[in-house]
């Protein structure tokens, strides 16, 4: 359990984590950190191919090594065989065919963890390898492509479509478009990169079930996709949340999780599995990587006409959280801009390589590259500047977005264009300047010859909660009880806490509704009811609002008691009648799914919106980056914890740089070339520039306290203001992220 005093730690304080220390001195615990006497280790063997025929698997060679308690295949999954996120496409262990490299194969239990290794090795699966389908437009518009599920490669199509595009196209006023312009795009597979591997304990309990310690973003939908699995009820399978070392969507996606529950429930011994990199890489879900094509049409001073886009992701081999993303995708697939044509179409595919979901900005990010590099494209060809064509086009309150949705809470996207505008750029880089301040950096690969400096601007919609008529909701129990004298606070939810600090949040809105300073968050679990899924930029708003409606509940019963015994304290209430309790669940407004002919339809609860600028310098001979300043604005409705909230703006804009500028799964025929930190490249301290924050308060009527979820919108616009801000340096297109060296020297040459 995790205590916090304080007189003033409730909302708008930026009350310190209680996991800060810790995990700064290396004390935290993580789940790769578990530890039970007698336990075995479990380890997973994977396909190398990324698509294959299964003709036979030997497992005899492994159970002849001293130590190996236990080999399973699919043969030995006792319930249901298949699992999934959205749609139960995903074996547990491969039966007839393997997808992509690194899918299950087979499971081993044995008591040292070299010796789970060695046996893996040596299991004999016999192959037949085929030609793995990796390209996404064959996979999508090729009827001679093979199909890598029996319903075809098409996950799902989602179009949009709002009046006419294209010279017939029209605004309300009766304007046609005189400027064109139009481009293609590319966004790579980009990595979540946790620093934490995916890593759990599995523990048999006496009662036929099992008891799992994981790290996690959702308890609860691990545990309605185990159960079927280890054909358990749901209440055999008890969830707890082990120490999360980083998420960003790659933890929404099982892993680990049933395998580690078979091998204990087969071996009834607990059972150990901590993923090594490479298989981590391997093992979890990545970025979708997106080909993107637009077109904009606007009146001679900028004002957006039509938009017609196309936008293709790559989902990989499993469907995983792909048809979501593909509706991110198509519904904010303009960005923040009033337009009144609008034609997309967005498709996600199967295809044999790595399985893609969940990422930080889902979908939305992809668009956001392609509709502001647009945006800029068509600044230049109207002889505008960067903010004025942004200016001119900027939704507000009352603006529809493509899906006819309303825009029906502040959205002061002009006002907060003029204000990135004004603010001071960077002093000019020093004739004298420091090496170590140059690209390449503490490599001092250029004395400052062909360095040049460019300033980009971007915008990010991102929607916020679960979208399309999902039944999102979230449970809290609070209970007050007399402790050691004193009153006390005990909240509990099933929020997973993966670093964004959702624990300091319950915390601090308990004490701010209750008044009452000593407060316990429990660890979260299945014991209670589910708090969604620890993503979509939602505990805040979601767990936030259910704590706050539990401790409504509390303080209404303790008023009751304080007007029937208005002669007693606190204290000798909880004395006389004992612990008071409430369980509530909160949901918020209801969306509907988009119309799967025109995509129309209310599907979003929230919108945010955060402003970039970007100031680089580049070697245009050597092709070398070096992001000098980050400037954002963003409003977020409500500041609940000011410090929390800076460290996710700054989070989210490294991501975004590590996007534009390094980040890439290299994939080649359906296997992926670099799976480790070092030939993965993200940022570090060293790349993350100066940022300066501003940060707006435009209360959401609709939202607990007026917040609006703030984690993944600086990951959306901090991508496209980089690379805007690189072509400025270069005058380059630039079409494709990341950004690599040569895309910049070799056009240099």
């Amino acid at each position: 359990m995790t205590t916090e005093t304080g007189r003033r730690a409730g909302i708008g304080a930026s009350v310190l984590r209680p996991d800060g220390a810790l995990k700064v001195t290396g004390e935290f615990a993580y789940a790769s950190d578990l530890w039970l006497d007698g336990m075995l280790w479990g380890v997973t063997l994977r396909s190398p191919h990324p698509s294959a025929w299964i003709r036979s698997i030997d497992i005899g060679p492994a159970l002849a090594i001293p130590g190996v308690v236990a080999v399973l295949t699919h043969e030995d999954v006792p319930g249901e065989k298949f699992y999934g996120l959205e749609r139960k496409d995903q074996p547990v262990l491969a039966i007839d065919q393997v997808r992509y490299q690194g899918e299950p194969v087979a499971l081993v239990a044995a008591d040292h963890p070299e010796t789970a290794r060695r046996a893996a090795a040596a299991i004999r699966v016999e192959y037949e390898p085929r030609e793995p389908v990796t390209d996404p437009w064959r996979a999508a518009f090729d009827p001679s492509c093979p199909a890598v599920h029996p319903g075809g490669n098409l996950v799902r199509y989602q179009p949009v479509r709002v009046g006419t595009v294209g010279p017939e196209a029209r605004t309300a006023d009766g304007a046609r478009a005189e400027v064109v312009v139009t481009g293609e795009y590319e966004v790579g597979m980009q990595d979540q990169a946790p620093l934490g591997p995916e890593s759990g304990l599995a523990v048999p309990a006496d009662d036929g079930g099992v008891d799992l310690f994981v790290a996690t973003q959702w308890l609860h939908v691990d545990r309605d996709q185990i159960a079927p699995c280890l054909g358990l009820p749901p209440e055999k399978v008890r969830i707890s949340l082990a120490g999360v070392g980083g998420a960003f969507g790659a933890r929404e996606d099982l892993s680990m999780q049933i395998h580690a529950c078979l091998l204990a429930l087969r071996t009834g011994r607990p059972v150990k599995m901590v993923y090594g990199r490479e298989e981590s890489f391997l093992g979890h879900v990545h970025r979708h990587p997106a080909r993107m094509r637009y077109e904009h049409g606007a009146t001679a001073d900028g004002r957006l006409v039509y938009v017609k886009a196309e936008i293709l992701l790559d989902g990989g081999a499993y469907c995983s959280s792909t048809p979501a993303v593909v509706g991110n995708a198509a519904s904010l697939g303009v960005g923040p801009y009033r337009v009144d044509n609008i034609w997309i179409d967005a498709y996600g595919v199967y295809t044999n390589n790595p399985p893609c979901g969940a990422m930080r900005g889902f979908g939305a990010v992809q668009a956001c590259f392609a509709y502001e590099s647009q945006m800029d494209r068509l600044a230049e060809a109207c002889g505008l500047s960067p903010i004025e064509i942004r200016l001119r086009n900027a939704v507000g309150q009352g603006s529809r977005i493509a899906t006819g949705q309303v825009i029906d809470s502040p959205a002061p996207l002009a006002e907060m264009l003029r204000e990135i505008a004004a603010m001071p750029l960077p002093p000019e880089r020093p004739a004298a300047a420091d090496l170590r301040s140059l690209p390449g950096g503490v490599a001092q690969t250029t004395r400052g010859e062909g360095v040049r400096r460019g300033v980009g601007y971007a915008v990010g919609i991102k929607n916020i909660c679960f979208s399309e008529g999902f039944d999102d909701y979230s449970t809290a129990r609070v209970r007050v009880e007399l402790l050691g004298g004193e009153p006390h606070v005990l909240v509990h939810t099933a929020a997973a806490e993966v670093g964004q600090g959702v624990v300091t949040v319950q915390a601090q809105i308990a004490r701010t509704e209750l008044g009452i300073e000593r407060v316990t968050v429990a660890p979260a679990d299945t014991s209670i009811g589910s708090a969604g899924s620890t993503s979509a930029s939602r505990q805040s708003y979601m767990t936030g609002g259910a704590v706050k409606a539990a401790c409504e509940a509390v303080r209404r019963r303790l008023d009751e008691l304080r007007a029937a015994h208005p002669d007693l304290s606190l204290e000798e209430l909880l004395e006389r009648y004992g612990p008071v309790e409430e369980t509530r669940e909160f949901r918020h407004r209801p969306t509907r799914p988009m119309d799967p002919v025109t995509g129309q339809g209310d599907s979003h609860v929230q919108l945010a919106l955060c402003v970039h600028r970007a100031v680089v310098d580049v070697d245009v001979e050597l092709g070398l980056v070096k992001v000098v300043e980050l400037a954002a604005v963003q409003d977020v409705g409500r500041i609940l914890n000011p410090l929390a909230l800076e460290g996710q703006i700054h989070g989210g804009s490294a991501q975004g740089l590590g996007l534009a500028l390094m980040e890439e799964i290299q994939v080649r025929d359906g296997r992926v070339l670099n799976p480790s930190f070092t030939d993965y490249l993200i940022p570090t301290i060293l790349d993350v520039p100066p940022m300066c924050l501003s940060i707006k308060e435009y209360p959401d009527p609709h939202a607990p306290y007026g917040l609006r979820g703030a984690g993944e919108p600086p990951t959306l616009s901090s991508t496209p203001a980089i690379v805007a801000a690189v072509r400025a340096a270069t005058g380059l297109e630039l079409s494709r992220v990341p950004i690599r060296p040569e895309d910049i020297a070799l056009a240099a040459v």
